[in-house]
């Protein structure tokens, strides 16, 4: 099951640099993550200070 990030970013890119498949980018005033690319990892849920980052 893939993440997403909710209206709660920050835009800080934190998660950005723990995805190890590239799955999350700038979208406009937050990031998004590719559900398609997202191997459920979780290593972003961790670094997001806001806790922005749930799993859908």
């Amino acid at each position: 099951m893939a993440y997403t990030i909710t209206d709660e970013c920050i835009n800080c890119a934190a998660c950005v640099d723990s995805c190890p498949v590239d799955a999350i980018s700038e979208e406009g005033d937050k990031h998004t993550i590719d559900a398609t690319t997202c191997t459920d990892c979780a290593a972003c849920v961790d670094t997001c200070p806001v806790d922005a980052i749930q799993q859908v």
